[in-house]
């Protein structure tokens, strides 16, 4: 099961290198071919949100952030979860100063809090998400398990996040399906109101 995942996010971040790594520019042709291609991985998930994301080659951070944070124990659940994925590239925009404090065992509630904010409740696929979005006029706002609201709007056929802080991120591959819900590859960290 490792492998289907592994291919998806490659997929997701050759996506990303064509569009000249500008952040919201992924092709909507690109997204819906990571998107059919991980369709096929849905149907014989048997790893957890956790497991899948330690197996990623290109979410090496995100799996060392979430073992820092105590969070695999939770992200191993039952679930079901969304996870809004940062990326490797999406973790190297981050000032170093700000993403090395996040990884300090002092700061790990500060960490916990962060990739909270990258998690709903629900297994919400890329199509829940537009329902969403066109049910609310343009928008849907998104609980987090950390307990902030997430807004979901539309970008061409991408879909854009924007965080609380006012960052914004953009789904690279969607629906990526685990055991305990489903995993959505972005662009950028989400950080949440400190």
């Amino acid at each position: 099961m490792k492998t289907p995942l592994i291919l998806i996010v490659a997929a997701a971040t050759l996506a990303l290198s064509a569009c000249n790594g500008k952040p919201g520019d992924a092709p909507a042709a690109d997204q819906q071919a990571a998107s059919a291609t991980s369709g096929a991985m849905t149907a014989n998930a048997t790893t957890t949100i956790a497991a899948g994301i330690k197996g990623a080659p290109t979410l090496t951070s995100l799996a060392s952030a979430i073992e820092a944070a105590g969070l695999a124990e939770t992200l191993s659940g039952t679930g079901p979860f969304t996870m809004f994925a940062p990326s490797d590239a999406a973790f190297v925009q981050v000032a170093p100063v700000t993403r090395d404090g996040w990884m300090r065992p002092a700061q790990k509630d500060v960490l916990a809090g962060v990739l909270k904010y990258h998690v709903v409740s629900g297994a919400l696929t890329a199509a829940d998400l537009a329902a969403k979005i066109a049910e609310g006029g343009g928008k849907a706002v998104l609980k987090t398990v950390g307990g902030q609201d997430l807004t979901a709007t539309k970008s061409g056929d991408n879909i854009l996040l924007t965080s609380a802080s006012g960052n914004k991120a953009t789904v690279t591959a969607a629906d990526i399906g685990q055991s305990n819900g489903v995993i959505h590859v972005i662009d950028a960290v989400l950080i949440p109101q400190m």
